[in-house]
C-alpha cells in the first residue's frame, strides 16, 4: 500500500466516527498489562541474580588461582651445594 492509499484508509477510519468499545476490554488490558509487568520484573530480578552469581564465581576463581601473580620459573634447576 502506498502513501496515498494509507492516507485514504486513515481518513475513512477517522470519518466513520467513534466505535463502541466492549466494557470488558479495560479489565482484560489491565490483567494482561499486570501479567507482563510481573514477568518483566521477574526476568529483571533473575538477570541480576545471574549477574551476581557470575561476579561471585569470578571473585572466588580469582582468589583461588591468583592470575596476577607470576608463576614460578621452572626452567633452571635450583643451585645447591655451592
Amino acid at each position: 500500500m502506498n502513501r496515498r492509499g494509507r492516507e485514504t484508509a486513515v481518513r475513512e477510519i477517522l470519518e466513520r466516527g467513534s466505535v463502541q468499545v466492549p466494557p470488558e476490554l479495560c479489565a482484560d488490558a489491565m490483567r494482561r498489562g499486570g501479567r507482563m509487568l510481573r514477568r518483566r520484573t521477574a526476568a529483571r530480578q533473575l538477570m541480576w541474580l545471574v549477574l551476581l552469581a557470575a561476579v561471585i564465581a569470578f571473585v572466588v576463581w580469582a582468589t583461588m588461582t591468583r592470575p596476577w601473580v607470576e608463576p614460578p620459573l621452572e626452567t633452571t634447576p635450583p643451585l645447591t651445594g655451592w
